[in-house]
This record gives C-alpha cells, sequence and structure tokens, in this order.
C-alpha cells in the first residue's frame, strides 16, 4: 500500500468537507493508495506532470482533490476543494501547481 501524504493545508481543506464528500473522497484515496484508479477523475496537466483530479458531485456540491503519486510508493493530495462553478478556478489551479512545487522528484 503506497503512503499518503499532505501537502499544504489539503489535510484540513479535506476535513471540512460535509461527511458525504469525505467518505466518497476517502473510498477514492485508498483505491489510489491500493495502486487502482479512482472512481471519477480526470488528468490535470495544467496542475503537473501526473497530477490527476478526483471528481465527486454531491448535494452539497462538486468536491475535488488533485494528487500525484510519485515513485509508485507516495501519494501527494496537492489540494482539496469544493467547485463553485463549472471550470476550474485559476485560484485552485495556482494552489494545487504551488504544492506540486514542493513534492519531492522521481530519482
Amino acid at each position: 500500500m503506497k503512503e499518503l501524504y499532505f501537502a499544504g493545508s489539503s489535510l484540513e481543506d479535506l476535513r471540512a468537507f460535509p461527511a458525504d464528500a469525505r467518505r466518497e473522497v476517502g473510498v477514492d484515496l485508498r483505491r489510489v493508495q491500493s495502486g487502482l484508479d479512482p472512481r471519477d477523475w480526470k488528468p490535470m496537466p495544467t496542475v503537473g506532470a501526473g497530477v490527476r483530479e478526483i471528481r465527486h458531485r454531491l448535494p452539497d456540491g462538486a468536491f475535488r482533490v488533485f494528487y500525484v503519486v510519485v515513485r509508485g510508493d507516495a501519494v501527494y493530495v496537492l489540494h482539496a476543494f469544493q467547485k463553485k462553478s463549472q471550470q476550474t478556478s485559476a485560484k485552485d489551479i495556482a494552489k494545487g501547481r504551488a504544492r506540486y512545487k514542493q513534492v519531492p522528484r522521481q530519482p
């Protein structure tokens, strides 16, 4: 099982999600740790190489998590947020990019 690391305030941001959203994201992060794909995701090359976005739409809103797998043995959660519009905001992409730059690179 891959180790899970949280960049910046991503853990606190994830904990602020409603219970249903936390549960759904938790299931998908466990899948990623086990080497599987999340149930609903898309690549986010605008954030960084290999970055993916976990996507969940619930009655409380749309919730997203940017993550990247490094060296095949570590998962870095870069950013967790509630989406307010159809397009991902420039602020959320910028936050993901900044945290991506802090992730240790593959040797």
